[in-house]
């Protein structure tokens, strides 16, 4: 299949932690879009569009390529339908796949060390390695935590990294069953992003750059030597920290605090809270310097060998616009041409190309978040394409820039609905009407940052066509200067065309419909207008309705010259022949399109030219072009041939016609999905822009098309069936198909963006899609003119759903489309599904044959009005069970319940229990329900009408019911109502939730009660023992335990948690703890040479005066000998030494004892005594081989 030029492509998918890769040979970049994986050809000014891997029915999670030499065209994705599959990217076809995961993959990666592993990880915890040449695979489940990203080795073929959702970090090696080699903790919240150092050994990435040239393309671990060496890790958390661990001492590196930057080019919209992604990336070539994401979409560059705070550089700084708009989610980089490039893809659905030598952007590649409903090109601004989206974002397109293959504008500001329609103004340059699913009407000057002027007038459906014409009355009237020489017309789902005045928007607009009926004296209801076209000299103006029928009206007073009968469905397109050919008669033609799959070209010459007294109407057409197999939704005439045509057509086809041969020239099968709209380049004679429901614009040359016609049948009936395999997931979950594309606007789902298109359920990118409009209207009387529906400008599709998702919660839409007549039994028409009864065996009963409802009628009969034959007509047998709805109680309590012992058997115990109540017996059937676990929400709301203890006793049973269920929370509130407090906090703590535990105790015991201690105690342990100090800490705070605090502060032993403890045990009284942290600390800064820090410290600590004497005398002679002999160290630390005022001619002894004296106080030799003595008491054990210099060295006087 011809792939397209130049595409727009479907947005890449939202918080997923590696959905785009780039090829070891440099050649292709991937990324995932919706449940496609979209592939583009890396060029140095822009790329092209290589292809689609389609097969995934859900969402992509995850994608990845093989980097082991020699495989470069493998590739793997993963996906919320549960497949794992690898791919070719070459023949773009699928070689393998498995579904060995049970829960929601989460995070994808091949590994670069082995190549054919795929190491997959999902929200449950379980790692899958997979080896697809051999079919084979393992299961591992290192940590019962959701896994939200995993990265394998760069150079150990057998050590895999883990990133938790509560911000665990671990290594585990498959070798060994998946056992964890390595814990590490520090971050504090969700791990989005993890990166292997490119190098072995830490030292690398903490000396000079230049040092590391000589090997940064090691790529394998070949004996224990090297293995000795260690490895890196760097970690982006959604705390806003990036860590680097050195996974040989299980510590941390380095530790990176995100920066606030100032948002250069104005903000976002106050309601859009975006949440932080951090992705970070470290380039194979820069092995000192890391890449990551921040928080409002810029990318920064971090140089680990840099001192000071500032470390990181922000990419893009050379000129304003080169950064993303928000927050970026994935980052991967290739060597191109001797050039490293970096790619990302964010929230504003740009995919951008970074030059990492000189950190400017390269190019911009926009992508789409929904269905692509109008496209238009700008009869002034030449080769301007104006692109319509369900993403509520307008774009346009400049096509012949010369800079870039994708210089394109977005412009969103006022609107908030999918955009259906559009139309540039005829004469004015930048001029740009618009019309939305909501059934707004406004007009943008795209040559400004103005918002756009919005009609008061609003459609009470989705705009589905908008067309520059002439005036007409009232706006005709007056002269030339006081009325514009073009007005705007908009047609809607409601049937109703409104002319605006441009010059006015905020006037009232006028339905023509008025005007119509004036001038043709018409009584009779007109039908539903569904399409307009105004002939290109304005003087002839075409109405399509939902009847089928074509509308010919002469301007200005819109007489109605003749009818066309030739459609029988709901008109999707109309367009006029150009009337600058060769042939001026072909300037008569009007080409239209309707909800079946045939387009009719008829010629009005004879019409016009006749100018009838009466209309006429035409049934025979000009030409007909049969081929298409579904209904159409747009044409476009050739402004460079004569009588040639493109159409598209929801058999996911575009097809280019010799009308006046009524020939099939060229068939473009590019897309995947239904196409919606079609326009011809006004430059390249060959070239053809078309949008469809796969969220792409492609451009295509109709010559390199290897097909001439549309696939018979074939293509459309694909479609159906997997549009109808998609439908069944979504009415299974639901068990409410629905039978009308009603009006619900909150249908829900999600990827990242919303759309619709005239009729049906269909995602879009992130959020699915509305769409329902057009098709029904002909299914329902000419009156019922359409449901409320959503947009798009020319279609109707069948009710579909898509599922996507995504991450965050989805939120499902659908995709507009002009109504379509749903014949009962059709195969698009989904039935309503009627509530089950809950008489159902009486219903049936009477539902027999007529002799038996005669005999019931008889005996029925006998029994009211025969004194001597009084027994019960039900008891003979349960074939007159249905009696008793007519004789009397007993009989009726016997047929209800024989009703309610069927739906027992049936399973439907809440029907049974609802004829319990019907009966009077609340009592029983709540007893009944708690026996069997069936109770819910309305019994326990209704208990209180059979008394308290009934009341309270079902609440009890409900409680232990939900415990059994697992919903701890809802069981615990449930307890509350009853007052038990101590059993509720007791059920939330042994249950391990603290917090809402903690929440219940504080709100509802004394602060004195020992429960609550015990609760923040408990809660203490648990935090400890997981490696949340922080939090623990403040737990033993509120048990009134500051020692403890304070001990558990300083378990990780680094000098900010030293200080802090020290400080916390200051605080609460505690004066041997503190001091003994604060000595721990200074002993830390100490170590790195920071004097500064460490005096700081022990200042606090008026007891550890002589400490501070013995710390000064270590610094001076430290910076003496360093004078006097300066080493060559290698140290990454740099001495911190106080700026103390020394005399440069005395002795060594009378410069310590002079800044002892000037900064310390310390002159008599009684205080040197006193201080001495303190000093002797301290026992220091004696050093070993074992002991590290810095515990040994720092008193050598004592």
């Amino acid at each position: 299949m011809m792939a397209a030029e130049r595409a727009l492509p479907a947005s890449p998918n939202w918080y997923c932690s590696r959905c785009s890769d780039t090829s070891e040979d440099g050649h292709l970049f991937g990324f995932a879009a919706r449940h496609n994986i979209c592939l583009l050809e890396v060029r140095p000014a822009a790329p092209a569009f290589h292809g689609e891997l389609v097969g995934h029915t859900e969402r992509v999670s995850g994608f990845s390529f093989c980097h082991y030499p020699g495989q470069n065209n493998y590739c793997a994705s993963s996906s919320d339908d549960g497949a794992v599959k690898i791919w070719d990217s070459q023949r773009r076809a699928v070689v393998t796949e498995h579904t060995l995961h049970q829960n929601t993959i989460s995070a994808l990666h091949w590994s670069p060390k082995v190549k054919d592993l795929v190491v997959t990880g999902d929200e449950k915890g379980i790692v899958i390695c997979y080896w697809h040449n051999r079919n084979d695979s393992q299961q591992f489940f290192p940590e019962p935590r959701t896994i939200f990203c995993l990265t394998c080795s760069l150079h150990h073929e057998n050590l895999v990294a883990i990133g938790y959702k509560d911000g665990i970090v671990v290594i585990i090696d498959i070798s060994r069953k998946g056992e964890v080699i390595h814990r590490l903790r520090g971050h504090d919240d969700e791990i989005h992003s993890l990166a292997w150092c490119p190098v072995l050994g830490e030292e690398s990435i903490c000396s000079r750059q230049e040092e590391l040239q000589e090997d940064t393309t090691t790529r394998g671990v070949t004996d224990e030597a090297d293995l000795m060496k260690g490895y890196c890790l760097a970690s982006g958390s959604k705390d806003q920290t990036i860590r680097v661990w050195s996974c040989a001492r299980n510590r941390v590196l380095f530790t990176l605090k995100l920066p606030f930057l100032k948002r250069r080019g104005g903000g976002v919209e106050p309601a859009v809270k975006e949440r932080l992604w951090l992705a970070v990336h470290w380039p194979q070539s820069h092995p000192t310097q890391i890449l990551s994401s921040s928080f409002g979409g810029e990318l920064l560059q971090w140089d680990l060998t840099q001192s000071g705070k500032r470390k990181w550089e922000l990419l893009g700084a050379s000129s304003e616009g080169q950064n993303h708009s928000r927050i970026v989610f994935n980052l991967c980089s290739l060597r191109a041409e001797s050039r490293e490039l970096l790619f990302s893809i964010s929230m504003d659905r740009d995919v951008k190309c970074w030059d990492l030598a000189s950190l400017n952007c390269c190019w911009t590649m926009p992508s789409l978040g929904g269905f692509v409903y109008s496209l238009a090109f700008s009869p002034v601004d030449t080769g301007c394409l104006a692109v319509g989206v369900g993403d509520s974002m307008l774009r346009v397109w400049n096509t012949l820039s010369i800079n870039s293959h994708y210089d394109v504008k977005t412009f969103w500001q006022g609107i908030k609905s999918k955009i259906t329609a559009l139309s540039w103004h005829p004469t004015k340059e930048g001029c740009l009407s618009f019309g939305t699913d909501d059934g707004k009407v406004g007009i943008y000057d795209t040559h400004s940052s103005k918002p756009p002027q919005i009609s008061s007038t609003y459609h009470k459906k989705t705009v589905y066509t908008l067309a520059w014409g002439p005036p007409v009355p009232p706006l005709s009237f007056g002269a030339d200067g006081d009325r514009p020489s073009v007005t705007l017309y908009s047609c809607a789902g409601e049937g109703v065309v409104f002319q605006h005045n441009p010059w006015k928007l905020n006037g009232e607009a006028h339905d023509i419909n008025k005007l119509i009926r004036e001038t043709n004296s018409i009584k009779y209801k007109l039908p539903a207008h569904t399409e307009i076209s105004w002939k290109p000299d304005g003087s002839i103006l075409a109405i399509g309705n939902e009847d089928g029928s074509i509308e010919i009206f002469q301007a200005p007073d819109l007489k109605l010259l003749c009818t066309i009968q030739q459609h029988h469905k709901l008109i999707n397109a109309i367009r006029w022949h150009h009337d600058h050919g060769t042939q001026p008669e072909l300037s008569y033609l009007i080409a239209s399109g309707s909800n079946n799959a045939v387009i009719y070209v008829h010629s009005i010459k004879s019409v016009i030219e006749n100018s009838p007294e009466k209309p006429v109407t035409i049934t025979e057409p000009f030409r007909t072009l049969v081929g298409h197999t579904a209904k159409i939704t747009g044409l476009s005439w050739s402004p460079h041939h004569d009588g040639r045509l493109a159409s598209v057509c929801y058999d996911g086809t575009a097809q280019v016609w010799d009308v006046l041969k009524e020939e099939p020239l060229h068939n473009y099968r590019g897309h995947r999905g239904r196409l919606l709209c079609v326009q011809w380049s006004p430059v390249d004679e060959n070239c053809i822009y078309t949008g469809a429901d796969d969220f792409g614009v492609h451009k295509w040359v109709a010559t390199k098309q290897e097909h001439s016609r549309p696939p018979q049948g074939k293509k459309s009936i694909e479609l159906d069936k997997k549009r109808s395999s998609q439908l069944k997931p979504k009415a299974k979950k639901k068990k409410k198909p629905s039978g009308k594309w009603s009006s619900s606007p909150d249908v829900n789902g999600s990827l990242n963006g919303g759309e619709s298109v005239r009729e049906s359920f269909l995602e879009e990118n992130g959020i699915s899609d509305q769409e329902g409009e057009k098709e029904q209207q002909e299914s329902e009387p000419a009156e019922m003119v359409s449901m409320e529906g959503h947009k798009n400008p020319s279609l109707s599709l069948p009710v579909v759903c898509v599922p996507d998702t995504a991450k965050p919660p989805m939120m499902l839409k659908t995709p507009l489309v002009r109504k379509d007549q749903m014949k009962p039994g059709s195969e698009s028409s989904v039935k309503r599904k009627k509530p089950r009864s809950i008489l159902p065996l009486s219903t049936s009963m009477d539902h027999r044959a007529k002799e038996e409802l005669h005999q019931d009628c008889l005996r029925l009969a006998k029994y009211l009005h025969s004194k001597d034959l009084q027994e019960d007509v039900t008891s003979h047998s349960v074939d007159h069970v249905n009696l008793g709805l007519f004789t009397d109680r007993p009989a009726l309590y016997k047929m209800m319940d024989t009703e309610g012992k069927s739906h027992l058997e049936n399973g439907h115990p809440e029907l049974f229990q609802q004829l319990m109540v019907w009966k009077g017996d609340l009592k029983g059937a709540l007893q009944s329900a708690a026996e069997r676990g069936e109770l819910t929400d309305q019994l326990v709301a209704i208990s209180p009408m059979a008394g308290y203890q009934t009341w309270a006793w079902t609440v009890e049973a409900f409680a232990k019911q939900l415990c059994f269920q697992e919903q701890y929370v809802k069981a615990a509130s449930h307890l509350l109502s009853l007052h038990k407090v101590y059993e509720a906090v007791e059920l939330l703590k042994s249950h391990s939730f603290f917090r809402e535990a903690t929440v219940i105790a504080k709100a509802r015991l004394r602060p004195e009660d020992p429960v609550l201690k015990d609760l923040y105690t408990s809660w203490a342990a648990v935090l400890e023992k997981d490696g949340h100090y922080s939090m623990a800490a403040k737990c033993y705070l509120g048990a009134d335990s500051p020692y403890d605090a304070a001990k558990v502060l300083a378990k990780k032993g680094d000098t900010t948690s030293l200080k802090g403890a020290a400080e916390l045990a200051l605080i609460a009284g505690e004066k041997d703890l503190s001091m003994t942290f604060s000595f721990r600390c200074a002993q830390e800064l100490l170590s790195s040479k920071n004097w500064v820090g460490a005096q700081a410290v022990l200042q606090q600590q008026e007891s550890l005066l002589g400490h501070r004497l013995v710390f000064c005398l270590h610094e001076l002679l430290h910076k003496c000998l360093n004078e006097s002999n300066p080493v060559d160290s290698r140290s990454p630390s740099t001495p911190c030494y106080h700026s103390w005022v020394v005399k440069q001619d005395c002795s060594f002894i009378e410069m310590v004892s002079s800044v002892w004296q000037s900064m310390f106080g310390v002159s008599t030799a009684e205080q040197l005594q006193n201080i001495y003595e303190q000093l002797r008491t301290i026992e220091y054990p004696p050093s070993t081989s074992n002991t590290h210099p810095s515990s040994c060295s720092i008193f050598p006087m004592i």
